[in-house]
């Protein structure tokens, strides 16, 4: 989710930035300050702001990946899977996800509308690599990470809807984290399926036809849904599986090795003080009311 603050805050903006500028092969320094500045400028009429490509190129910036990312490349065996980058979107949401898609040899492609960087929640932009026209049809697996305040937006996003809709007529595997559910929904690609996300916007699943879990991971048929931010990486590696098999999710988890032992037992609203949970809900109801409002909308027009 977004919205964090404090020193806890910062010590996890500098763990991302980190992982991010070495994983992700991020943008370059100066897209990153005019992304922070033009954050706030995204319209869906018009896409992520961020530097005009050709000017980029004729300057002598870093030509945005085409067509594959990661280590993988293309390759018999190799999942197709299409990642969207969306503005606001929540890094970690992003990062946990692909650390495992990578590792599992993936064909991956970060897709959005155009190749220019796109800010995330802590500033850091992620360069696309694959324009949603070049994207291919046949996906293994179709992905959107959360951020809630990036999430509403593309729920509104007529040409990011129409892209999801199209492609999800057939991937494999139709999927998400966090927030990444209200936009599945507001695309029609839940509507009768059991899903999660986190745990502020879980219940809003229903507005737009699907069914809420209570879960860390719901598979429910070809639909593969996470829950809220960590959750990300328990949801690829249950991918994972589903495609590789066991064994191999067991490979990547040691080599990441994944073996949570959180210091505190607040993670969830039931565990959490309530004191937290109610300063959290103070804070952030507003905008849970709007994710609301949008989902309730969604789902008119989809007639649920």
């Amino acid at each position: 989710m977004d919205d964090d603050t404090g020193a806890g805050s910062v010590g996890r903006r500098r763990f991302l930035r980190g992982a991010a500028l070495t994983a992700a092969g991020l943008a370059s320094a100066p897209a990153f300050a005019q992304q922070a500045a033009d954050h706030s400028a995204y319209n869906p009429a018009h896409g992520a702001p961020g530097h005009d490509h050709a000017k980029m190129m004729a300057e002598g910036g870093r030509r945005p990946m085409m067509g594959v990312f990661g280590a993988g490349g293309r390759g018999p065996g190799r999942p197709v899977i299409a990642m969207l980058i969306h503005p606001a979107m929540v890094m970690q949401d992003f990062i946990g996800p692909l650390t495992v898609f990578n590792l599992m040899h993936s064909e991956i492609h970060l897709v959005w509308k155009d190749l220019n960087p796109v800010s995330t929640e802590v500033g850091i932009p992620v360069t696309p690599s694959t324009l949603f026209a070049d994207c291919p049809k046949d996906l293994d697996v179709l992905f959107v990470p959360g951020g809630l305040n990036g999430s509403m937006m593309v729920m509104q996003d007529a040409e990011v809807l129409a892209f999801l809709a199209d492609r999800g007529k057939t991937a494999r595997y139709i999927t998400s984290d966090c927030t990444g559910a209200l936009v599945l929904g507001a695309a029609g690609l839940l509507q009768g399926y059991k899903a999660t996300g986190h745990w502020q916007i879980r219940d809003q699943l229903a507005l737009m036809g699907a069914t809420p879990v209570h879960a860390r991971v719901v598979v429910d048929r070809n639909r593969v849904t996470g829950g809220g931010v960590t959750a990300g990486i328990d949801f690829g590696l249950t991918l994972a599986a589903i495609l590789k098999g066991e064994d191999e999710a067991k490979r990547v988890q040691l080599t990441i090795e994944y073996a949570p032992a959180p210091p505190f037992d607040a993670g969830t609203p039931e565990t959490a003080p309530k004191a937290i949970y109610d300063r959290i809900m103070t804070s952030r109801g507003p905008t849970i009311q709007k994710a609301a409002d949008l989902a309730a909308a969604a789902g008119k027009r989809l007639k649920v």
